[in-house]
């Protein structure tokens, strides 16, 4: 076989996961040659720390790669859903003379990864090298023109038309190519874990926003679903001082929810304590970021994996033709760029400020309140959940109309915050009280957005 080093390639992806493997199908099959490296070197490696959801703004992008037929027979859930509110459930279906609502697939990271990564490395122009990591980037008269790349075989340098960092949040290669890096303070912390046979109603997912707590049940592949808490970081201290029984109290305190004494825990409680939001500009002279390299969302809405593909192929079909030679990358990788912020910039907007870990604003109010009374409000909100129309087409003006509307004809008392635990009891300030809400929202507000280099 060519040494490494004598390879021609014309894109360097750093990154096998999701994001990385679904762009170096979609470039090799439009004539480009794609070096995949994989800084793990079992070819059955994936992500644990993940919701294991792909959104029904994926589905194109897995048609279009041909995953769906493998997908189904892997047993990947259809994603159905349901959410509670404190003005009951919202509960998506389908027009009587309509199509079937969008969906896409519940699957877990350890079926999904090592499917989508060995589709890669069969499909032709393109090279997985497992156990290999970008340590740098070849820069010529300011421009990235390569990467420097360490394996079992020692370092050496890849030139290519551009190198694309499907790394991750902390990726490394936004970090070499010197794009800074925009964070957003999350206020809620995570816990899930996995249970075998859990009976859900209808077996579909469910939601719960008991703001500003949340929750998900969603059935995965082999009998296996993933129960996440996600409460305000107020709730902290009592998930420090007893995992185990908060998380459980927690779960077992949720309105019509999951019978988790009933079912076979097969995984321990996991989660984190601290997950920023993190944006970053896409494109810089021969670098492109995909995936949580440019956007790292809220895992509270699932949206990781279904972006991951979406920004795979739409850097695919503005860059391929310029990675072949044939076209000028400054301009392809510009409407990448404007293409990704089209695309996710609004959601993220959203994301970023429900992160601070506070109940529905007005306009939230208004409309999953009617989503919960109407079935057509039902599937508009359905369409927003599953990225499929952006906040303007979600909150236009004649959609606010209908919401009024269907508001109006329930009027009755207001509906109060739904009941689930107790709050705890904010701590004193140093002076022995409270702080004022006010000013203390202005302390969040210039917390929450900060930028590093």
């Amino acid at each position: 076989m060519t040494a490494l080093e004598d390879r021609v390639y014309d894109v360097v992806i750093s990154g096998a996961s999701i994001a990385g493997s679904a762009a170096a199908i979609l470039l090799a099959r439009r004539g480009v040659r794609v070096a995949l490296l994989e800084r793990r070197s079992d070819p059955a490696a994936h992500k644990v720390l993940c919701t294991h959801y792909l959104q029904p703004c994926s589905y194109p992008v897995l048609e279009d790669l041909g995953l769906v037929p493998a997908l189904e027979a892997a047993g990947a859930v259809r994603n159905e859903a349901r959410w509670y509110t404190r003005w009951g459930w919202i509960e998506p279906k389908a027009a009587p003379s309509g199509p079937e609502l969008p969906y896409s697939y519940n699957v877990r990271r350890s079926t999904l990864d090592p499917l989508i990564r060995s589709h890669a490395a069969q499909t032709p122009g393109v090279d997985l090298l497992t156990g290999h990591t970008v340590t740098g980037l070849v820069q010529e008269a300011g421009r990235t023109v390569g990467a420097r790349v360490s394996g079992p075989d020692g370092e050496v340098e890849l030139r290519a038309r551009l190198v694309v960092g499907a790394d991750g949040k902390d990726s490394p290669v936004a970090r070499f190519a010197g794009i800074g890096t925009r964070t957003h303070e999350n206020e809620r912390f995570s816990y899930f874990a996995h249970f075998r046979n859990l009976p859900l109603r209808d077996g579909i997912t469910h939601s719960w926003f008991l703001e500003p707590d949340v929750a998900y049940a969603m059935p995965n592949d082999d009998g296996v679903t993933v129960v996440a808490v996600i409460p305000g970081k107020d709730r902290l201290p009592a998930f420090r001082e007893d995992l185990e029984g908060a998380y459980t109290e927690f779960v077992r305190a949720l309105p019509d929810g999951p019978d988790i004494d009933s079912a076979e825990r097969i995984t321990k409680i996991t989660g984190t304590v601290n997950y920023p939001l993190h944006s970053r500009r896409p494109g810089a002279p021969g670098v492109a970021l995909i995936g949580d390299a440019a956007i790292t969302s809220d895992p509270l809405w699932g949206v990781g994996c279904g972006w991951a593909l979406q920004s795979a192929q739409w850097l695919a079909e503005a860059a391929a033709t310029a990675a072949t030679g044939r076209g000028d990358m400054d301009q392809a990788l510009a409407a990448y760029v404007r293409r990704h912020r089209r695309g996710l910039g609004g959601h993220q907007h959203l994301a970023v400020d429900y992160a601070k870990g506070r109940p529905f604003n007005p306009f939230e109010r208004l409309m999953f309140s009617a989503a919960a009374r109407d079935e057509a409000m039902a599937r508009h909100m359905h369409l927003f959940a599953s990225r499929l129309i952006g906040p303007l087409r979600f909150l236009n003006p004649l959609a606010l109309a209908q919401a009024s509307a269907v508001n109006l004809r329930h009027r009755g008392p207001s509906a109060a915050p739904p009941t689930h635990l107790p709050r705890p009891r904010p701590a004193p300030s140093a002076a022995g009280l409270v702080p004022h809400p006010r000013k203390a929202t202005l302390q969040a507000t210039s917390k929450n957005e900060r930028r590093t280099p």
